[in-house]
């Protein structure tokens, strides 16, 4: 079976077409401003280039209370999935337009969607409940949700693999470190405390996300006349490094600016780097053992010298401070030494593959048995 995944971001669409083996068959990585969906003929133009595919698997930010695993789209779905947009709203309108634009595009073609709270569903109570009035969590549906969940399933498969040890029998740490950013801890395969909440704004620095904040300086903005439109979009997109540098939210330019002697940015790296630090401290105590910290994502992956600077504050941990790796090493490799007490792994983001696992054990399994 070959699987078209789509994968919409904040700012970039990523398709692949998976073979049954896994193997990326055919990419492409293209611009999508906001998140927005694309008009009919830009999205045949954007898949024709991939060839032949038998499935569709689609990233959904948000899958509520309710959808907590990969599911076969069908009108049904399409009408729960739309009372759930005022969840993400700046992220489920674009992924529902993608998912009804390739249903049009090849009606022949089976369709999965699955969730990235959906590896965070079954949170223990004390990781999952937000301490607010119970009138308002019943009556406004509120918890702690958890996002970048198929990245952190990916992330877990992988450094078990590269640790020899089943995923159910590895305590961990994750971290996602990117544009949009966040931390697990994970046991017996399954995540026990997430650094994200109700939204994705929660949780460390991002690139235009703010984190974890004070609810008091939201309700000293709107009393002092900020609209909530304005907070929004002021939240989502002009807070976290970007905020802080005022100058940009983009990682690597901060670190260009930082080495040219820019103390905003260099102000704004350390705050980020603190956060993060603190994160993966703040989810181990979620375990009964550390056993890995592991990092992915665009910055988690690709920048040594941001894991140095994170790892020099987790010493108390156990964890190796030496043992950051280099730039340009193969994308999957344990960092640390092997009689260190706690590993260092890093491991490429693969939510595609995530993503046709699920399309191929789905669609599979309901041949098999239909």
């Amino acid at each position: 079976m070959r699987v078209l995944t789509v994968d919409l971001g904040s700012s970039s669409l990523k398709l692949r077409v998976v073979g049954a083996d896994g193997l990326v068959l055919a990419a492409r990585d293209l611009p999508a401003a906001g998140g927005a969906g694309m008009a009919p003929e830009a999205l045949r133009l954007a898949v024709r280039p991939l060839g032949p595919f038998d499935a569709v698997a689609h990233r959904l930010v948000h899958g509520g209370p309710e959808l907590r695993a990969p599911a076969v789209v069908d009108d049904a779905l399409l009408a729960l999935l739309d009372d759930l947009r005022d969840l993400a709203p700046l992220h489920l309108p674009g992924e529902l337009s993608l998912v009804r634009g390739l249903q049009a595009l090849r009606p022949e073609v089976p369709a999965v969607v699955c969730f990235d709270t959906a590896f965070f569903a079954e949170l223990p109570p004390a990781a999952q409940e937000l301490a607010l009035p119970r009138v308002w969590v019943r009556r406004h549906g509120l918890r702690r949700f958890g996002f970048h969940g198929l990245a952190h399933a990916s992330a877990v498969r992988a450094a078990a693999e590269l640790l020899g040890r089943p995923r159910d029998g590895v305590g961990l740490v994750t971290a996602h470190l990117g544009a949009g950013s966040s931390i697990a801890a994970v046991e017996g395969g399954r995540p026990v405390a997430t650094s994200m909440g109700f939204s994705p704004l929660d949780g460390v620095v991002m690139a235009t996300r703010p984190g974890s904040l004070d609810p008091g300086v939201v309700v000293r903005l709107l009393r002092r006349g900020v609209g909530v439109d304005a907070l929004e979009d002021g939240l989502q997109h002009e807070s976290g490094l970007r905020g802080l540098s005022d100058r940009t939210g983009d990682m690597r330019e901060l670190l260009t600016l930082v080495d040219a002697g820019d103390a905003g940015a260099a102000q704004a790296v350390e705050v980020w780097v603190a956060q993060v630090a603190a994160g993966v401290a703040a989810a181990a105590t979620a375990l009964r053992r550390l056993d890995a910290v592991v990092f992915t994502g665009g910055i988690g992956e690709h920048s040594a010298r941001l894991r140095r600077a994170v790892l020099s504050r987790l010493g108390a941990l156990g964890v190796p401070a030496d043992a950051a790796g280099e730039e340009g090493q193969a994308p999957d490799a344990v960092l640390s030494a092997p009689d260190r007490r706690v590993a260092v792994v890093r491991v490429a983001c693969r939510e595609h593959l995530e993503l046709a696992r699920a399309a191929h054990d789905l669609l599979v399994d309901a041949e098999v048995h239909a």
